[in-house]
């Protein structure tokens, strides 16, 4: 039997992920250790690796198939575009991607005019504006706070994701537009998905239950 690979956004969603996971008897007692310097963890009793990648990364890895399976924002899945399968919403890391801006922007949005958006989500941003409401925008991809590109006259919007609102209302920002939902999701691997069928619908059925 090979090893299925789990590739997990770090940071809380691993966490989270991999509680899930110890729901339905998926351990892995070594990533628990906060000191270890491993990249890559390996439950060798269930045949299974884990390692940690950057958020925008894990899609990456999954499409070229370097991973079964990826736990991951839909923020990451819809920016980065890979071919790959989003089986499973975990219903966790529930934010909203929204434009956001001062309340004198909300007419340029009615008026479709023509507006500079600032976002760490550029693929995102393009496809609301050109795709959904038809309005020409100018995008500017900035990496850092991006609440700041309004208040300095760098963009007259933003798009970026909303979880309560509260750095937006400290900045006189509001949320203008919601462009979509968020939470954490199950990826997996197209090829992987028709290899390992029955081992990845067994996971995906078994996390329904706990969901």
């Amino acid at each position: 039997m090979r090893y299925l690979t789990f590739a997990l956004a770090k940071g809380r969603l691993a966490k989270k992920a991999l509680a899930m996971l110890e729901q339905i008897g998926i351990t892995c007692e070594e990533m628990k250790d906060e000191k270890t310097r491993k990249l890559i963890f390996v439950n060798e009793e269930l045949k299974l690796k884990f390692f940690l990648a950057k958020a925008g990364d894990v899609p990456t890895y999954v499409e070229y198939g370097a991973a079964d399976i990826g736990v991951v924002g839909r923020d990451t899945i819809l920016e980065e575009n890979r071919k790959l399968y989003e089986v499973l919403d975990l219903g966790f890391g529930k934010c909203r991607m929204c434009v956001c801006g001062p309340e004198s922007a909300k007419e340029l949005l009615q008026h479709h005019d023509m507006i500079r958006v600032a976002s760490k989500y550029p693929n995102i941003a393009k496809d609301y504006f050109y795709n959904k409401k038809h309005q020409t925008v100018e995008i500017i991809k900035l990496n850092g706070s991006v609440e700041l590109a309004p208040i300095v006259n760098l963009s007259e919007v933003i798009v970026d994701i909303v979880e309560t609102g509260s750095t937006l209302r400290e900045n006189g920002l509001q949320v203008l537009e919601e462009v979509c939902p968020l939470s954490a999701r199950m990826v997996v691997n197209q090829v992987s998905m028709k290899m390992e069928n029955e081992r990845i619908m067994k996971i995906i059925n078994d996390l329904k239950q706990v969901i």
